[in-house]
């Protein structure tokens, strides 16, 4: 957001020094195993409303105005509304719904007081607004709950207090959501040139679709995407050139470049070459090549290479990640006994095998080295550049390789330099939940995303945890830790110790909790240790920290 939009939007909460708001009610629905739902009965409000959803889907109604309910995001209702609401599938983080007034300390008009609300929550007022940190937001709710429940007059005041932060959360996420729709030009322009790419494409036509000056819409673009709109279009043409060339190996090479918007074949050649770093023609020949990933870190590996496995474990997430983000169906799921995918893989009849050190026995090996050439990841040697580079070395592909890093580097400068200078200075802690276990991830995992290449540092003593491996709930409260990031498992044990953890006294006592600084990632496939998700973990970020506090 530019300085003079956050001056003007920050202006209207001035009127926050006149206001005084005061918690009247707060209620957790019960969410035993018996009690997933929860309804809100048809009445008018009579004094504002907050429903925050910490898990569960439903739907509200304000004054006939159907909304979805989704879980992490906050719904405001005002006094005079006609409200009605049904939730399900409720989990133990449940649903918070609060009711509570707001006095004007020199002003005795009610109406007053609803003008001033509305504008503090926004000229586009919305009945939802986004949550930023759903965990931070689920400990100051359940803090609330718990106090006003007391018969402690101390503790009651005290969520009061707790009380203000929430509505100073909530205020920041009408801001920052105030800001994606300021930034939604951009997201529509980016969305024309996906849906028009295969036309001709000028500057001034898309500075026309995001309804601003040609100059003002190239710095916003590039602000947004580190590269300008026309580089931006060259490399979605290309990649859809890669996926016409790859499935379908009889096209024409002429014919590929008119449909992807270039009319000049020699034009597209050097394009094609600059963006993929090897030339069309060696392109098509390598993807003919039938290579197999026997491991999950040989996916990741592949996939930077521009190269889709023939095969791979049907167990692992990216079988069906990748062919859905590269549109192909002949990507074989190997299934989980060795002599089962030992036979699929005989069938496949692959060009080459790529698997990880150790993660066989020599008898194994042997049979796969009967089936084609086998490389070997050296999984404790090197990083993921390094191994993204031997298995490059394997292929013929080093070109390949070194445009990607290339491009990879590029990336997370411009990611970094989009980051607010304190995230960058703050200590920073990455979690894993696993089962019963904390794993504190380091530089030898995605976690060196943060670590090395966004020059982020971890709190003291960080490195004894990395060699360690693992830490205790008790001994979160001695770091000094500023922000965390966590991964939790889906299974059903990993949740029941992520519930314990949020529960427990150490976990609330740390700063980065207090602060609200907690976010959480989707798990599965950003846990690999490999180039392809080093650079999803990119654009994670920018989804987590781009211009926030």
């Amino acid at each position: 957001m530019q300085a003079v939009h956050s001056e003007i939007q920050l202006k209207r909460f001035d009127k926050l020094d006149h206001l005084h708001f005061k918690l009247i009610h707060v209620d957790q629905p019960d969410t035993s195993d018996y009690a997933r739902n929860w309804c809100l009965r048809k009445h008018f409000l009579d004094t504002y409303m907050l429903l925050f959803m910490a898990s569960g889907q439903g739907c509200l109604t304000v004054d006939g105005k159907f909304i979805e309910l989704r879980a992490g995001a906050w719904y405001i209702g005002l006094p005079g509304q006609l409200v009605e609401a049904n939730v399900h599938s409720l989990d133990e983080r449940g649903v918070y719904h609060m009711n509570f007034e707001v006095m004007h300390l020199e002003e005795q008009n009610d109406y007053a007081v609803l003008d001033i609300m509305k504008q503090l929550l926004g000229d586009q007022f919305n009945v939802e607004v986004m949550c930023a940190s759903t965990v931070a937001a689920r400990v100051l709710c359940q803090t609330i709950y718990k106090q006003a429940l007391s018969k402690n007059g101390l503790q009651r005041y005290d969520g009061q207090i707790r009380f203000q932060e929430l509505l100073h959360t909530m205020f920041n996420d009408v801001l920052r959501a105030e800001e994606l729709f300021s930034a939604s030009p951009i997201e529509h322009v980016k969305d024309y040139i996906e849906q028009n790419y295969m036309n001709k494409i000028t500057i001034q036509e898309l500075a026309t679709v995001a309804r601003m000056s040609s100059r003002h819409f190239m710095r916003l673009f590039k602000k947004r995407y580190g590269c300008s709109a026309m580089d931006y279009l060259t490399f979605f043409r290309i990649k859809q050139a890669q996926i016409l060339m790859r499935n379908d190996h009889n096209h024409r090479l002429k014919d590929v470049a008119s449909y992807v918007g270039y009319p000049d074949e020699m034009y597209f050649r050097r394009k094609f070459k600059q963006i993929s770093g090897i030339p069309p023609a060696a392109f098509i020949q390598g993807s003919k090549q039938k290579i197999a990933a026997v491991h999950s870190l040989s996916i990741g590996t592949l996939l930077a290479l521009q190269t889709i496995p023939c095969a791979a474990k049907a167990s692992h997430p990216w079988t069906d990640y990748y062919r859905r983000k590269y549109e192909t169906d002949r990507v074989i799921p190997l299934a989980e006994l060795e002599a089962i995918w030992l036979e699929q893989l005989r069938m496949v009849d692959p060009d080459y095998i790529i698997t990880v050190e150790g993660e066989m026995s020599d008898t194994l090996a042997h049979q796969l080295h009967s089936i084609a050439p086998v490389c070997i990841i050296p999984q404790d040697k090197g990083d993921w550049r390094d191994h993204l580079r031997y298995v490059a070395r394997f292929l013929d592909r080093s070109d390949i390789a070194e445009v990607w890093l290339q491009r990879y580097d590029e990336k997370s400068a411009m990611v970094r330099t989009q980051l607010a200078g304190n995230i960058r200075e703050e200590r920073l802690l990455v979690l894993r939940v696993h089962g019963e276990v904390l794993q504190v991830l380091g530089p030898r995992s995605i976690a060196s995303v943060f670590y090395v290449d966004m020059q982020m540092n971890g709190p003291e003593g960080i490195e004894a945890l990395w060699e360690l491996g693992t830490l205790k709930v008790t001994e979160l409260s001695k770091l000094s830790i500023d922000r965390m990031l966590l991964i939790v498992e889906e299974d059903e044990k990993s949740k029941q110790t992520w519930s314990a953890v949020q529960n427990s006294e150490a976990w609330n006592d740390t700063t980065a909790v207090q602060n609200g600084c907690i976010d959480i990632l989707m798990p599965s496939v950003l846990l690999d240790y490999t180039a392809f998700t080093h650079e999803l973990m990119l654009d994670e970020i920018l989804k987590l920290w781009q211009d926030r506090p």
